[in-house]
C-alpha cells in the first residue's frame, strides 16, 4: 500500500478505531497502558496508508502490554473479541509478527486463534520466512481444525502471491511448497477456504503451470467442491488459451464455430461512459459443444504502447447447428490499478483460447 490510500479505506484504523483498541486493552487487563497506547498509536498517524498504520499501531501496543511475551498473548486473545473491525484484529495479529518471532510455536498458535477476528494471513509472513519448513509443518497440522478460518489461514497464508503481503524467499524460489496443505483442502466443505484454495493454486500457475497442471490433472473432479477449485484455480490459464488448462475442464483447444456481427458500441466513448459488447456464435458442427468464451482488451498506454486485459464474457454448451447471441457491458471508467489513456482500444472475441473476431472503440480525451 501507499499514501494514495483512499481516506475512507485509512479511516477504518482512525482515532475512533484506537479508541476501541484502547477499551478493548484496559477491559480486560488493568494493568494495560491505555494512555501510552493512545499516545503512541495517535502519532503521526494521520500520513499513514492503512497497511502502514497496521504496523504503526501494532509497535504502539508494545509498550502497553503487560508482562512477559506469554501473558501478552492473552492479552490479546482476550482483546480480539472486542474489536469492532477486521482491520484492528489485522493490527493485533501484526503485533504477534513483530514482536513473537522468538517465541515462534506459541506466537503461530496466537495467529490460529485470533485470525478468526481478522485474518492472520499478513502476520504470517515473517514466520515463514524466518523458518518456512517449521512454519508449513504447523499451517499443514492446521488444515485438520474444525475452524474454517483457520483452514483458510493454512491456505491463504502460504500463497505465493499474497496482494498486500510481504514476499517469502522459499516460496519465491519454490512456490510449490504449501503442496501438502492444498491437498488437504481440494474438497473443503467450506466455500471460504475452497476459494483461498484457489487463488493459491491460481499464484503458482503464473509460476510452475505445468506441475499445476499435472497435480490438478491427479484430482478427482467427481466431487463438485474439488471441481470448483479446479476450475477457479485454471482461471488464469484459460484466459491465456492453454490447451492443458482447457483440457481439464471439458473444453477443446479451438471450437468448430463462426463469429457473426461481432460489435462494440458505441465506437467512440469518453472516461466514464459504457460500451455494449456483442456477438453471436454459430455452431458449424452437428455435435453439441463446450464454449468458454472470453474477450480481450489492449489497453491504449502512453507512447502508442498497449496493455492487453482478458475478461470472461460466458462459458456454456452451443447445441450442434445452433446459435447463440452473447453480450456484456463495460464502463470506461479508472481504477487504482488501471488509468486508462485515450487512443484506440482494439478489443479480441476469444472462443476457447483462440482469437475468431476484433472490433475496436476509440476512447476521447477529456
Amino acid at each position: 500500500m501507499t499514501a494514495e490510500t483512499p481516506a475512507l479505506l485509512k479511516d477504518i484504523l482512525g482515532l475512533r478505531a484506537l479508541e476501541t483498541i484502547a477499551d478493548a486493552g484496559s477491559g480486560v487487563s488493568p494493568r494495560f497502558d491505555r494512555e501510552a497506547f493512545l499516545g503512541a498509536a495517535s502519532d503521526g498517524l494521520d500520513a499513514l496508508s492503512i497497511m502502514e498504520r497496521v504496523r504503526h499501531i501494532a509497535d504502539a501496543l508494545h509498550p502497553a502490554l503487560p508482562g512477559d511475551h506469554a501473558a501478552r498473548l492473552d492479552v490479546l486473545r482476550a482483546m480480539a473479541p472486542r474489536l469492532t473491525h477486521g482491520f484492528q484484529a489485522i493490527a493485533i495479529t501484526e503485533y504477534v509478527a513483530r514482536h513473537g518471532l522468538a517465541d515462534f510455536d506459541a506466537s503461530m498458535d496466537a495467529l490460529a486463534d485470533l485470525t478468526r477476528f481478522g485474518s492472520a494471513e499478513f502476520a504470517i509472513r515473517p514466520f515463514l520466512v524466518a523458518d518456512s519448513a517449521r512454519a508449513l509443518a504447523t499451517m499443514t497440522r492446521w488444515t485438520g481444525s474444525d475452524d474454517d478460518h483457520v483452514r483458510r489461514l493454512a491456505s491463504e497464508g502460504a500463497r505465493p502471491r499474497l496482494p498486500w503481503a510481504a514476499r517469502v524467499p522459499a516460496l519465491k524460489a519454490d512456490p510449490t511448497l504449501a503442496a501438502p496443505i492444498l491437498e488437504a483442502l481440494k474438497a473443503d466443505p467450506s466455500a471460504y477456504v475452497r476459494k483461498s484454495v484457489a487463488n493459491h493454486l491460481n499464484d503458482i500457475a503464473k509460476d510452475r503451470p505445468d506441475w499445476l497442471l499435472a497435480r490438478l490433472n491427479d484430482w478427482p473432479q467427481g466431487d463438485a467442491r474439488t471441481a470448483w477449485i479446479v476450475r477457479h484455480a485454471l482461471r488464469t490459464l484459460i484466459k491465456k488459451g492453454d490447451p492443458g488448462a482447457l483440457a481439464l475442464i471439458g473444453v477443446g483447444h479451438g471450437a468448430a464455430v463462426s463469429v457473426r456481427d461481432f460489435v462494440i458500441v458505441p465506437a467512440t466513448v469518453r472516461l466514464g461512459d459504457r460500451i455494449a459488447i456483442s456477438a453471436e456464435i454459430l455452431s458449424d458442427s452437428p455435435d453439441d459443444q463446450r464454449l468458454v468464451v472470453d474477450y480481450r482488451v489492449h489497453y491504449a498506454r502512453a507512447g502508442g504502447k498497449t496493455a492487453p486485459k482478458v475478461f470472461k464474457l460466458k462459458t456454456f454448451a452451443l447445441a450442434g447447428r445452433d446459435t447463440a447471441t452473447l453480450a456484456i457491458g463495460q464502463t470506461i471508467r479508472d481504477f487504482s490499478t488501471r488509468r486508462h489513456h485515450p487512443g484506440r482500444h482494439e478489443v479480441e472475441l476469444i472462443v476457447n483460447g483462440r482469437t475468431l473476431a476484433t472490433a475496436a472503440f476509440d476512447l476521447l480525451p477529456g
